[in-house]
């Protein structure tokens, strides 16, 4: 830690180190008693979770000075890793061994239950996308039309979680799924050409109409 912070002072600016300095920290805090967030009910999901913000500004520090990205996209990538991370504990509760007691394999199952787990599922997912969706409207409009796509690989990753030895389970298999790498493949590609393609009838549609103050409604 003290060799990679002392790095980063060299290699990149202040805010880059704090960042990394905030990744370490929220590490103690999930793995380290008295605190260790890791087996307190959606704590566990939210602070581990946490990171991929956190991985999202440390790339932001190394290519701008800027102070930081905007705020819709960086709570929306923490809602994404929340959705993610906790249809990892709804697929480990659900397999849980009948004769084994959710709460000696993961303390914070033990006021789990798996409607719980799929609420808070639901409840990330609608966060990140509504966030996404403020994101896109103000910065990148066209981004809309990949949004289809977007549902169809978090549609296929929450199917994933109620399989047998889910994969879910195990990221680092997830590659060997070809349907989920297919279809995240594709709204890669798509979400990169929208990044350079105008749609000005997007941009009209999506244009405020609300009437001002003071103004009255004319008609017949």
């Amino acid at each position: 830690m003290v060799i990679g912070l002392g790095l980063a002072t060299r290699l990149a600016t202040p805010p880059f180190t704090w960042t990394l300095g905030a990744l370490w920290l929220m590490g103690c805090i999930y793995n380290i008693p008295p605190v260790r967030s890791k087996d307190v009910p959606y704590l566990d999901v939210l602070s581990e979770s946490v990171n991929d913000p956190l991985g999202m500004l440390a790339g932001w520090y190394m290519v701008t000075t800027a102070i930081l990205p905007p705020a819709s996209l960086l709570a929306g990538y923490w809602m994404i890793g929340g959705y993610l991370m906790a249809l990892k504990r709804f697929s480990e509760f659900r397999q849980i061994h009948p004769q084994m007691s959710a709460g000696a394999y993961r303390k914070s199952f033990r006021k789990y239950t798996e409607r719980s787990l799929l609420v808070s599922v639901m409840l990330y997912a609608a966060a990140a996308m509504l966030l996404f969706g403020a994101f896109i409207v103000r910065y990148r409009v066209e981004l809309l039309l990949s949004f289809p796509l977007v549902a169809r690989v978090m549609a296929i990753y929450y199917d994933l979680a109620f399989e047998k030895d889910s994969p879910v389970q195990n990221p680092e298999s997830l590659h060997r799924h070809r349907g989920l790498m297919a279809s995240c493949i594709l709204c890669a590609a798509v979400m990169t050409v929208l990044m350079f393609v105008e749609a000005p009838v997007l941009q009209q549609v999506f244009t405020p109409t609300m009437p001002q103050h003071g103004m009255t409604p004319t008609g017949p």
